[in-house]
């Protein structure tokens, strides 16, 4: 198993809100260290010290080259774009180095890839990083299995204004966290959109909706309305903080893995 002095760590999207939060939660660590901080070409931050925008000196230099950027280190930290996730992964496999992944939005096919990519390297991907959202999503699975008949099953997530994918991926995974509890085929039962005379609700289904505003960081609820009763399982977050110490959870969690493909499950131990 790594020693613990030898969490060395490249954030991926190391100029953006996520990036800087990551960079923040590592260089306040006692146990990792920035070693490698990557950015678009077109990045005004490119050349400069990772650490700038806290007034400190990590002594990392942004840099777009993903070989330089991820050589130093054993460990990726992605919540960038799924392209741009894929290009970097491709280069983790290459150089030995293991990664974690909370970008979200991938295709069925780039899942494939992402698993093939995992055949080398260790990977833990989950759409959230919270610790708080994953013990939710447990909590979720439990209440699922005992109310899986006579409860409608209505899943409402609030973000930012500049988030580009809808419904969120966690929202997505906690459908398919409840559709798997009770048996059903989550592709089939989810509904998405609900517009003019839509006829009563099909009970087998999960329904989404999505708001998008202001700097709202991530708000998920998920209704299990009966008849006479309704139950309201809700997480809100309230700083990005949460999503960067998850992250380094799951650092700490590959640095004991070879191979393979993980989540947060896996991580906190709620299989």
């Amino acid at each position: 198993m790594t020693a613990m002095t030898d969490l060395s760590i490249t954030v991926a999207g190391a100029s953006g809100r996520m990036g800087h939060m990551l960079i923040e939660a590592i260089m306040a660590s006692e146990d990792c260290r920035l070693t490698g901080a990557l950015c678009l070409q077109t990045s005004a931050s490119l050349g400069q010290d990772a650490a700038a925008y806290l007034g400190q000196a990590s002594g990392v230099q942004v840099v777009s080259d993903l070989h330089a950027g991820l050589k130093p280190s054993g460990f990726l930290i992605d919540f960038t774009r799924p392209e741009g996730t894929l290009a970097h992964l491709k280069v983790c496999r290459e150089l030995g180095v293991k990664a974690v992944i909370g970008t979200t939005g991938f295709s069925e096919a780039q899942k494939a890839e992402i698993a093939d990519i995992a055949q080398d390297i260790a990977i833990v991907m989950a759409p959230n990083m919270s610790v708080g959202v994953n013990v939710t999503l447990k909590l979720l699975q439990m209440a699922a299995q005992a109310m899986a008949t006579g409860y409608d099953i209505e899943i409402i997530e609030a973000h930012h204004r500049h988030k580009v994918d809808a419904p969120s991926g966690t929202a997505l995974k906690m459908g398919e966290v409840i559709a798997e509890a009770i048996g059903r085929d989550f592709k089939e039962c989810a509904v998405y959109e609900r517009y003019g005379h839509t006829g009563e609700r099909d009970p087998s289904t999960i329904g989404f909706s999505t708001i998008r505003g202001g700097d709202i960081v991530g708000d998920h609820t998920v209704l299990f309305a009966g008849i006479g009763e309704r139950i309201e399982v809700t997480h809100k977050s309230s700083s990005r903080s949460t999503y960067a110490q998850g992250s380094l959870r799951a650092v700490r969690y590959l640095a004991g893995q070879q191979r393979g493909l993980f989540d947060m499950f896996d991580v906190l131990n709620l299989r």
